[in-house]
């Protein structure tokens, strides 16, 4: 797990989701048919409620995500379960945007919401 300010990047397991949440908003993130880049910048785009100005590209996501006033006040959490989907499927994809989601977190700018991300290991 790292930790960093206004956020966090986690790994766990699913029985460990509630005490990792805390007093955080879930947005869940289903990966269980995610095989193909496309599939996933969708499903986050649908799980964190994206602004119509998301490109739907690594890019695009880092910078939507570095730049959180769309997202209400308070924490927010992407929930990721079955990332194995992707990365068997697509090992660079699924490197490519755990990537992004790491430096994402890391690199957010302050304000009244921050977002964290756990994805949870199989």
């Amino acid at each position: 797990m790292t930790t960093v300010s206004r956020g966090t990047f986690r790994q766990g397991s699913a029985g460990e989701v509630e005490s990792m949440l805390g007093g955080a908003t879930p947005h869940p993130l289903d990966g269980v048919k995610i095989t193909t880049s496309a599939e996933a910048m969708d499903a986050i785009a649908e799980a964190l409620d994206l602004p119509d100005r998301f490109g739907h590209n690594l890019d695009a996501l880092y910078d939507v995500l570095t730049d959180l006033s769309w997202l209400p006040p308070g924490e927010h959490t992407l929930v990721w379960s079955e990332p194995s989907t992707l990365r068997a499927g697509d090992r660079p994809a699924y490197d490519a945007i755990r990537t992004v989601l790491t430096e994402a977190v890391a690199d957010g700018t302050g304000g009244e919401s921050f977002l964290s991300v756990l994805i949870l290991t199989d």
